[in-house]
């Protein structure tokens, strides 16, 4: 342990060192001119500093201010050494951080208890410092590790919804990636838009509740196969509701609000505007545009302009204006994403949407 004494007499200096090293550990620093400690100060943390209070330059009071002002020394206990008793310097060196006080002529058995005292009480700190960034270490290790459980558990059920849902794992990662496009363009933030993004191939996962006869069904549904179809949002949130994992969650909130409409005439539950979750808005957009560009057994491709225009055409109804803006606003972007994630298989079916 360093121990920085600063007095301006040598006699001093050289009693104060003596009764330092007495000390289990401690090694005294010794500095006559307090400008000099100042520039000490500025690479080194002592674990104790002892001030006289009458210095040429600059006295203990303003050395004491300059020690207090240094955040890297904030913690650090000061002894101010004085032969003055009046009780104004005592309280401006209180209220400029003073730990402790010593009168002259000192006692030597006092300094040496006073200084153990508040070498022990610096240690109790740093430990109790110590403790607490371990906690939050840890607390950082185990969140980190429950995200990584909740990405690979969204990961593994999207492939397994995968085996039953016509649509192509590049629809899965294209719808994703508009998702978080639009949570960008929209300025929700980079961490709720890169989450969105790992929850949103979960959108759909309430389809492997539904029955192979409708679900892959080449034409169009019958009125009650439509009915049964729609019962995949609440299933997909049944799955995913209530988790410990926020990824969960939040999936679980997509998958029952992204059939929602912004006009209300959506499912399951006709919600409409800012009532439908954030969330659900977004990926409603990236969903249908995604849909519309996409191969499926019972269409073609629209083109992406041909998307675009019914995109436009239905905002405020289906879709959120400010949103779909923001989507529209990122067209570049929106092309890229398109062709880089192409589907494998070509588009073989002919006839028109």
């Amino acid at each position: 342990m360093n121990i920085l004494i600063v007095d301006d007499d040598r006699t001093n200096l050289f009693i104060m060192a003596a009764i330092v090293r007495r000390l289990d550990d401690a090694e005294p620093v010794t500095m006559e001119n307090p400008l000099d400690a100042v520039e000490w100060l500025r690479g080194n943390e002592p674990d104790l500093i002892l001030l006289d209070q009458m210095m040429p330059e600059m006295d203990g009071i303003d050395l004491l201010r300059h020690i207090r002002d240094d955040t890297h020394l904030d913690s650090v206990p000061v002894v101010m050494i004085t032969a003055n008793t009046a009780v104004d310097i005592r309280v401006r060196a209180l209220d400029e951080g003073c730990s402790d006080f010593l009168t002259k002529p000192i006692i030597v058995p006092e300094v040496q208890a006073r200084l153990r005292n508040l070498l022990a009480l610096r240690q109790s700190r740093a430990l109790l410092r110590d403790r607490a960034a371990l906690l939050a270490a840890e607390v950082e290790r185990v969140t980190a590790a429950l995200q990584r459980q909740g990405e690979e558990l969204v990961s593994r059920l999207s492939r397994a919804a995968e085996y039953r849902d016509p649509e192509t794992g590049a629809h899965i990662e294209r719808m994703a990636l508009y998702s978080r496009l639009i949570a960008e363009a929209a300025g929700c933030g980079a961490a709720f838009a890169q989450e969105l993004m790992k929850a949103a191939p979960m959108h759909d996962i309430g389809k492997i509740g539904i029955p192979d006869m409708i679900l892959l069904k080449a034409g169009r549904l019958t009125p009650e196969e439509t009915t049964v179809m729609r019962q995949h949002a609440t299933i997909g949130h049944r799955i995913l509701a209530d988790s410990a994992i926020p990824l969960l969650r939040l999936a679980s909130e997509i998958a029952l609000s992204h059939h929602e409409k912004f006009d209300g005439n959506g499912y399951p539950n006709r919600l409409s505007g800012s009532a439908i979750p954030l969330s659900g808005r977004i990926v409603a957009i990236a969903d249908v545009f995604d849909a519309l560009t996409s191969t499926r057994p019972y269409k073609r491709s629209w083109t992406l302009e041909e998307a675009r225009a019914y995109m436009v055409e239905n905002r405020g109804r289906h879709f959120d204006p400010a949103l779909l803006d923001a989507f529209l606003s990122r067209w570049d972007e929106v092309c890229r994403i398109h062709h880089e994630n192409a589907d494998e298989l070509p588009d073989l079916i002919p006839g028109e949407a």
